[in-house]
């Protein structure tokens, strides 16, 4: 016996008011689950939608059926299928109810108009509906061959939306009661839900009452509840949220001719893997091929912020809301956007007003008269052979971290080749490169030859400014734990730099590797800062 089944069947026959949702494939159909409804609704509107065909049983039923079985691997929860009239007579129907058994659906609504269906909201005038002895024979038909007791036919009566009125839509709904129907829905295109309570009154609760809320959506659900409704359906709104969405990205997209606006707006691929399952196969290769992304993240956050006063009484400067959320928790996210799930932060003023999940703090107890590179001397021991070092006051695109992590080099920084970026405040780091940026779309070579926070007297100009941010592998690291061990004796060590120990590591004769980015960040110093950072995450 299908669970699916029970489940569908407890939901339709439970004494309080259920809810269901539309779904139209298997990405759909989990999101559906993972939002806590206990069914979906298998919507034929919103099937023939995703396919770009009219709802006019312009899909095939084998076509439906197939889809369906994608969103039933694709969840654990029931559906119940929008099976239009059935797809054609009593035999159709015969063999619709047995593949969708086979394909673990839990059940099927028909209702009573005539093959091919016309969409109810389309046609304003009067609509024919089918012989009620002929949808009967349906009903019986499909109940005859189930072969699980728990599988669930609804039969949907579209007398009231057809404009046959009350009177009709009761005498054909006890028709179908009497033929074996597990549940009735009744359906109305009117604004208000009065013909709905009106049914629900005369029918005294005969069967379980199943109602679709399209265009009397504003009613109270207490309404429904007080009149015995067992089951409302919301029928198509994933399908129109997400068109909307779609309208408006592209448009965006081809106006600007990029992605770079949108990206951080909508839902990551990190997401979508994690929809379709991808956190088990990773798990499986790991088991099965030994692999498994370990790169983790550094971050340093230990200072108050010396123009922000006013605003860090309290908490450091990572701490400071941007757009409802925490500067810290911002970068953290973006690392686990994209599988960096592991972040270190080196904290130093009011380090314990540090709360942030999924985060490791280390202690910095020299911050007031230390600067960056002691910061990341207090994590040398969760140094691996794959990090991503990282200031704490960034706001940055996903797309810039996503790139670093392709880009081959055992040390790579991140610089911005926009000298003019209005973005960049306090004292930047200049980068002077082997070359400048040439704005290529293919992985440039470049090597960096020295950063420095003045303007060289030798007339070269920069290449950019350094942001902050940057990726070390196995020999990369190595690079900097025997710079560290070097540096230390040097009665200014806590005074020193990131820029500093980069430096040391270039006058070493090691390559260091750029990675060009234009805009699309900024770090943050001031009050000033704080207004663009709320502008940006926009």
């Amino acid at each position: 016996m299908s669970t699916k089944c029970k489940k569908l069947r407890s939901i339709i026959k439970s004494n309080g008011l259920e809810f269901i949702l539309e779904a139209h494939n298997g990405i759909s159909a989990a999101i559906v689950e993972r939002a806590g409804f206990k069914a979906i609704w298998g919507s034929g509107f919103a099937m023939s939608a995703q396919f770009g065909v009219r709802d006019s049983n312009e899909a095939s039923w084998t076509q439906v059926v197939d889809m369906l079985e994608f969103m039933s691997d694709a969840t654990t929860i029931p559906i119940l299928l929008d099976g239009d009239t059935g797809y054609g007579n009593f035999n159709n129907m015969r063999r619709l109810v047995t593949k969708l058994e086979q394909r673990n659906i839990a059940g099927v609504c028909i209702e009573d108009k005539q093959f091919p269906k016309a969409n109810s909201f389309i046609d304003s005038n009067k609509q024919p509906l089918a012989d009620i002895n002929e949808f009967c024979g349906k009903i019986k038909a499909g109940k005859d061959c189930q072969a699980d007791d728990d599988f669930c036919i609804v039969a949907r009566v579209e007398a009231l939306i057809a404009g046959w009125g009350l009177k009709e839509a009761l005498s054909r709904a006890e028709a179908y009661r009497e033929a074996g129907a597990d549940a009735v829905l009744i359906h109305s295109k009117s604004h208000r839900p009065d013909e709905i309570l009106a049914f629900a009154k005369e029918w005294e609760n005969r069967l379980p009452l199943v109602i679709v809320p399209t265009k009397y959506y504003s009613t109270p659900t207490d309404a429904f509840r007080k009149a015995n409704i067992s089951l409302v359906i919301w029928a198509n709104h994933m399908i129109r949220s997400s068109t909307k969405e779609m309208i408006k990205n592209i448009k965006k997209i081809f106006k600007s001719e990029s992605v770079a606006d949108i990206e951080d707006k909508i839902t990551t691929v990190e997401k979508i893997f994690n929809l379709q399952g991808v956190d088990e196969l990773s798990q499986a290769q790991e088991k099965y091929l030994g692999e498994k992304l370990d790169t983790r993240a550094i971050i340093l956050a230990a200072t108050r912020g010396s123009e922000l006063h006013g605003l860090t009484h309290d908490k450091p400067k990572t701490m400071i809301r941007i757009g409802g959320e925490a500067l810290l928790a911002r970068t953290v996210n973006k690392f686990k956007k994209i599988g960096i799930n592991k972040s270190i932060v080196v904290a130093g003023y009011k380090a314990e007003s540090i709360d942030i999940s999924g985060i490791e703090i280390r202690v910095n107890k020299d911050y007031e008269i230390g600067n960056e590179l002691i910061s990341l001397v207090c994590a040398q021991n969760d140094f691996d052979d794959d990090m991503v070092i990282s200031y704490g006051d960034l706001l940055f695109r996903e797309h810039i971290l996503r790139d670093l992590l392709e880009v081959d080099g055992d040390i790579v920084i991140v610089v911005d080749s926009a000298l003019d970026n209005p973005n960049i405040t306090g004292s930047p780091d200049l980068a002077y490169c082997s070359q400048n940026d040439d704005r290529s779309p293919f992985m440039q070579n470049i090597i960096l030859k020295e950063l420095s926070s003045v303007i060289r007297t030798d007339n070269k100009k920069s290449s950019g400014h350094w942001i902050g941010m940057m990726r070390v592998r196995k020999e990369g690291r190595n690079w900097i734990e025997e710079a560290i061990h070097e540096l230390k004796p040097s009665p200014n060590f806590k005074k020193l730099t990131l820029p500093d120990l980069l430096n040391y590591i270039i006058e070493q004769g090691k390559i260091i590797n750029v990675h060009y980015i234009s805009g699309h960040w900024l770090d943050v110093n001031s009050i000033d800062d704080i207004d663009r950072a709320g502008d940006f995450t926009q």
